[in-house]
This record gives structure tokens, C-alpha cells and sequence, in this order.
């Protein structure tokens, strides 16, 4: 989560956070595990060729090329990303897909509320909901960084409330 203030048409930004999801493992990191993977397979697959097993081998390499395919569409699902911001004016939410597809939606600040689901836990959900409109948010979110989001968009709130 990134709490970065930037500049909106909106209005005076109150709030601002983008919601990117976790990638524990970095490009760095993924090719020195295909580097070693790769060799422990070709190891293994010399060694089932010497003993006379030699269709293993090509096994060995389709179970690299299916770990490389799942990680690289891994990687590509990290493309995906949320803004929440609370202008003066307006909450607004923007999705954007891992294949750059845009949703929006506004909502009035006004009769905003913001529901964390207790007790806390990994599918506890954050809704926004307002004149019947809800809206879930921060899925990419760990359970304390979904508490931490729902104090600060809250506090934001009412800040927001108090200069009205």
C-alpha cells in the first residue's frame, strides 16, 4: 500500500492509497530459482539417461517449462492494482486489471461508511457503503494491513466531515 498524496482533478486530495498485490519472490530472485531448478531437473534427467530411462529427461524439462509458465503468469497477475482517494469532493476507486482494463467508481464521502469484517482474519473484507452501493476493497491486503487501511480511510472520513 502506498499513501502517496498526487495531485487530482477532483479537488484537495484527503486520502490516498494504492494497493498493489504482494510478490514475495523479486525477478532477481526468479531467475537464480529457475537457475537452480533448471539444473537440479537436467542433473536428474542426465542421471535417468545414463541408467537407461532416457524418456524421463524430456519430462524433466516440461515440469521446468510448467514452473516458468506458472510463475511468469504470476508475475503477470501482480500488473493489477487499486487506488482509493478521498478528494473534498468525492471517494473515488480506481481498478485497473492485469490486462490494463479500468473500473471506476464514486462515491459521496457524505454517507460513507467504512466496514472491516471482525474478528480479523484472512478473508475479513473491506466494504465501503454508501446509499445502498457497496463496494469491497483491499483484497491484495494482509489482515493488520486491512485494519491499518480501514483506520487511516476512516480518520480521513472524518477529517473530512469535521471541515463540512
Amino acid at each position: 500500500m502506498n499513501d502517496a498524496v498526487a495531485p487530482s482533478t477532483d479537488g484537495t486530495v484527503l486520502f490516498r492509497a494504492v494497493i498493489h498485490p504482494h510478490r514475495s519472490l523479486s525477478p532477481a530472485g526468479f531467475r537464480r530459482l529457475m537457475w537452480c531448478v533448471g539444473g537440479l531437473s537436467l542433473g536428474a534427467g542426465v542421471a535417468f539417461y545414463l541408467s537407461g530411462a532416457w524418456p524421463i529427461i524430456g519430462f524433466m524439462g516440461v515440469d521446468v517449462a510448467i514452473l516458468y509458465w506458472a510463475f511468469k503468469a504470476s508475475y503477470r497477475s501482480g500488473h493489477a492494482y487499486e487506488t482509493v482517494e478521498l478528494t473534498d469532493r468525492a471517494l473515488t476507486v480506481e481498478r485497473i486489471d492485469p490486462s490494463n482494463r479500468r473500473q471506476v467508481w464514486t462515491l459521496a464521502p457524505g454517507w460513507l461508511r467504512v466496514h472491516l469484517d471482525e474478528p480479523l482474519r484472512p478473508g475479513s473484507q473491506i466494504t465501503l457503503a454508501s446509499h445502498g452501493r457497496h463496494l469491497v476493497v483491499g483484497s491484495y491486503l494482509s489482515p493488520d494491513e486491512r485494519r491499518d487501511f480501514a483506520d487511516a480511510l476512516r480518520n480521513a472520513l472524518e477529517r473530512w466531515r469535521g471541515v463540512r
